[in-house]
């Protein structure tokens, strides 16, 4: 296999969390990112979030809602799972 090297630059910090991670899953870091570009190769697409950190304004939406409805008490609560599915079946 002709092979080539490529270099790139990352915090030392992700670079160890990284080689940890990929190491509890049998892999090496080298394994790891030529897995990730023939990944993108065969997708055509890049598979992760750029803002892992910062939730949606779907997300602050959905906790805003279900906040006001926990606090208004105008939700549902069920203690079995049978009563939830008789519930839906009556909707």
């Amino acid at each position: 296999m002709n092979s080539t090297i490529i270099n790139i630059k990352t915090d030392v910090k992700v670079k160890k969390e990284a080689q940890k991670i990929v190491a509890e899953l049998g892999l090496s870091l080298n394994e790891t990112i030529n897995g990730f570009l023939k990944q993108l190769i065969r997708n055509k697409a890049i598979m992760f979030s750029l803002n892992e950190d910062t939730p949606s304004d779907y997300l602050l939406s959905s906790i805003k809602i279900s906040r006001d409805e926990r606090k208004t008490g105008s939700f549902y609560y069920f203690k079995n799972n049978q009563s939830a599915i008789n519930f839906l079946d009556n909707k």
